[in-house]
């Protein structure tokens, strides 16, 4: 199946007034984790910009050691979902433990970025864009398009790069996952 960049959406729906966030209930887990993939997914063209304009302005400011941190934040994320692939442990980690996955992948390339003196660089070129992604994901409210859309990706009628992620962080919808296999074995 081929690649779809998901469309930019409009700023109004992207940062309306408060009326469409909400603090995400902290007690149901699967909920917000729910809350959090689908706004990835729905808005990830927008939050593709708004990561560029934040890595292009402290790329700008020091470039050099933008590219190492991006570099060696790749390579970290890569071993780790390769491993993840190959080790049953880090697969079971990663299966019970997402947020934890990705807290590991940034320590890690925190620690070497500060071996190489580009931490300034890693925490607002590289964390601060993921740290505004998740938040805003956290909070902003789900509508009914971002529903169906999010249906569209999770049974495979569309792939797109924010899709290709979550599902190398294994954090798709596992019903959805088991729809997807059914209908592509249906195909065959």
């Amino acid at each position: 199946m081929e690649v779809q960049v998901a469309p930019l959406r409009s700023w109004d729906d992207f940062v309306p007034g408060h009326d469409r966030f909400a603090v995400p209930d902290f007690k149901d887990i699967s909920k917000w984790n729910n809350r959090v993939v689908s706004n990835l997914l729905y808005y990830q063209t927008n939050y593709l910009v708004v990561a560029a304009a934040v890595v292009s302005i402290v790329g700008f400011l020091n470039p050099l050691s933008m590219v190492l941190g991006a570099a060696v934040v790749i390579l970290v994320f890569l071993t780790f979902v390769w491993a993840s692939h190959h080790k049953d442990f880090i697969h079971k980690f990663k299966k019970h433990y997402p947020f934890a996955f990705v807290i590991a992948i940034m320590l890690l390339s925190y620690f070497l970025i500060s071996f190489f003196g580009g931490v300034m660089v890693f925490m607002f070129g590289i964390t601060f864009p993921l740290f505004l992604m998740f938040v805003h994901a956290s909070l902003r409210l789900r509508n009914i398009k971002n529903k169906v859309e999010n249906k569209m990706e999770s049974i495979g009628l569309k792939k797109t790069p924010m899709g290709i992620i979550l599902d190398l962080l294994e954090q798709q919808e596992e019903g959805f996952t088991k729809l997807a296999d059914y209908l592509s074995k249906a195909k065959e």
